[in-house]
């Protein structure tokens, strides 16, 4: 799962917020692409660096607080910088030294989509109330809105709908407004905004459409915008289904980054997820 949540940040880091030219021309899954801020080819952002955080946390079997999920979310950052983050965020986690310093100067009043984009481990709890609950509560770290809420939550039961097989495909808009306030719209069709409600919006229209990861990436991406978080999540859920072939192609694995925390560390971590989890059911 966090392998897949990596190549799909990766792929769709080259195309966040490009020109459409761009994403007309080089959309075809034939190679990684810079990104304009200078994220080199296959990298990973933010997207997945926040996902590896609250893996580690549930790794940790540590009780959720809103001190411990900051404490992770600043030690993952810490130990290795990346670009990704939006500018201010960026400069507010290297200007704090400790999760209480972060509560203590952060401003949670965010709808934009860096609680969603983080929640997709989070949908392998087995039970829904407890999936529910911690999605809000990483959500309230730096996202206490009702769109920041609500899109934790969406995205993390979109994975618990796959995980546990509750459905087909073809449901899980169902499943997710079931349990959610907001109204989503499974058309999307429209460029996608740094945008909690947006962002489920394109995610759960991309997972109901799409027939295989190479569909997931490619049709994330068309969308324009902010289409890494949307192409993370969308493949990161994915690989927790029989409803996809994957039929991805092999440099998207070869050629991802593998450093300290990259391929082979995501391979590992999650594999340690899926014992931890299964352990509770």
């Amino acid at each position: 799962m966090l392998l897949e949540i990596a190549i799909g940040d990766a792929y769709g880091a080259g195309f966040e917020f490009a020109s459409k030219e761009k994403v007309t021309n080089f959309n075809n899954l034939t190679a990684y692409h810079e990104h304009g801020l200078g994220i080199a080819p296959g990298h990973y952002t933010d997207d997945t660096q926040m996902s590896i955080a609250l893996a580690e946390l549930i790794v940790s079997s540590e009780s959720w607080t809103k001190e411990s999920i900051t404490r992770k979310f600043v030690e993952c950052f810490k130990r290795d910088k990346r670009l990704g983050y939006s500018k201010g965020f960026y400069a507010f986690l290297e200007s704090i030294e400790s999760a209480d310093e972060f509560l203590a100067k952060i401003k949670p009043n965010s709808t934009a989509n860096g609680a969603a984009m983080r929640s997709v481990p989070i949908g392998l709890f087995p039970n829904i109330d407890d999936v529910l609950n911690k999605a809000k509560l990483q959500a309230c770290v730096t996202h206490n809105t009702p769109i920041g809420i609500n899109s934790s939550q969406a995205v993390a039961l979109a994975s618990h709908y796959f995980y546990y097989q509750l459905g087909p495909k073809q449901q899980v808009a169902n499943f997710v407004q079931s349990h959610t306030d907001i109204e989503w719209d499974v058309n999307w069709s429209k460029e996608v905004a740094c945008c909690g409600h947006q962002t489920v919006n394109a995610l759960l229209t991309v997972l109901i459409n799409a027939r295989s990861y190479a569909e997931i990436l490619t049709q994330s991406v068309a969308f324009g915008g902010d289409v890494d978080t949307v192409a993370a999540c969308a493949l990161g859920i994915a690989s927790l289904s029989e409803d996809y072939a994957n039929d991805l192609p092999a440099f998207l694995f070869a050629e991802l980054e593998n450093k300290q925390y990259g391929r082979d560390y995501l391979i590992q971590l999650s594999s340690q997820l899926k014992r931890t989890v299964n352990s509770l059911s």
